[in-house]
């Protein structure tokens, strides 16, 4: 365990943690909402500092970034833990269940580990949400920087602005979840808000690469409206802004059935009329999985599974010349 950072001490041995936009108080013995951030005696906690449940190489664009580094591989690791209760939650054995075996870790022997990987662009914090691992993560994000790694979030978006900012210095890339784009979806199937995940999304396309993921499910977020809705706000902060528009199945809580591929297909068509790039994912589709350059629609990267071949060279397309929003190694 590690002493939180972020939180305030109270009256009685209560504390109240300022890492997330829940602003848990919390009394001795008890944690928060995330389930490792834990009282003890008055003082805050991490309890799962150090604690890895799982790590592999992956293919960045199973992040999914489609423009960060294409075609490179990046070693992934989590914790376990999250501060939202998806009924749908796809990790759900390690992001809704904490008493589970983990290795204990530190975090210079995390960065060695990376370090031996061939081939690695660096490090992806991922598989449970990775910002109530904060202690853990800001401490291995200023190692892997000082070794040439880069730092990949992958995130839910629901932190607070302070500790949003003092690790933006160190992180590389972002993919971002917005699970929908009304508040309801937000309380009603998460136990969280939309309104400080935008706030997150608008920070976060200033200081660093990003892209946003929508897990489209059925009868819940998956209206025509809320599709263009979502992809106006996404373009009004920058229409080069990729969107992986992502289909459901059917796990943990929630058992509707996968939503239809077709209305994966039209989504697209709707973000694509205020987007440059936008993506479809969990099916198998030439367009939506490849990228087009936004000026002559001439292909760039063509992707078949995770490989990759690009068409492009210093972010200009070859057959017009247009400006193609790609971070390159």
């Amino acid at each position: 365990m590690k002493e939180a950072m972020y939180y305030n001490k109270n009256g009685n041995d209560t504390v109240k943690c300022r890492l997330c936009p829940h602003r848990c108080r919390i009394s001795p013995g008890h944690t928060g909402i995330c389930r490792v951030r834990k009282n003890i005696d008055g003082k805050l906690y991490s309890v799962n500092y150090g604690r890895v449940s799982s790590w592999a190489m992956d293919p960045i664009e199973k992040k999914p970034l489609y423009h960060f580094y294409p075609g490179s591989m990046i070693f992934s690791v989590g914790s376990i833990g999250c501060n939202f209760r998806c009924k749908f939650c796809q990790n759900w054995q390690i992001a809704q269940l904490t008493e589970i075996p983990t290795d204990e870790i530190s975090a210079k022997e995390l960065i060695d580990v990376a370090r031996r990987q061939e081939n690695n662009i660096g490090i992806a914090y991922t598989y449970n949400e990775p910002t109530i691992w904060y202690e853990y993560i800001i401490e291995c994000a200023k190692l892997a920087r000082r070794e040439g790694l880069k730092n990949v979030l992958i995130t839910n978006g629901f932190i607070e602005k302070e500790p949003l900012r003092e690790i933006f210095p160190y992180i590389d890339a972002m993919n971002i979840d917005i699970k929908a784009f009304n508040e309801d979806f937000y309380k009603g199937l998460i136990s969280g808000r939309l309104s400080p995940v935008k706030e997150t999304v608008e920070e976060a396309q200033a200081q660093c690469h990003i892209e946003i993921t929508t897990l489209i499910i059925p009868g819940m977020n998956d209206s025509d409206e809320e599709i263009q809705t979502l992809a106006q706000w996404l373009s009004s902060l920058r229409k080069d802004i990729p969107l992986h528009l992502t289909r459901y199945f059917p796990n943990y809580k929630l058992d509707i059935p996968p939503t239809p591929i077709e209305k994966i297909r039209k989504a697209r068509d709707i973000a694509m009329k205020h987007l440059d790039y936008v993506y479809t994912g969990n099916i198998m589709d030439e367009n939506g999985n490849n990228t087009y350059c936004p000026v002559c629609g001439k292909l760039i990267i063509k992707r078949t599974g995770y490989q990759t071949k690009l068409e492009v060279k210093d972010n200009i397309c070859r057959n017009c010349g247009g400006f193609i929003s790609l971070v390159e190694g």
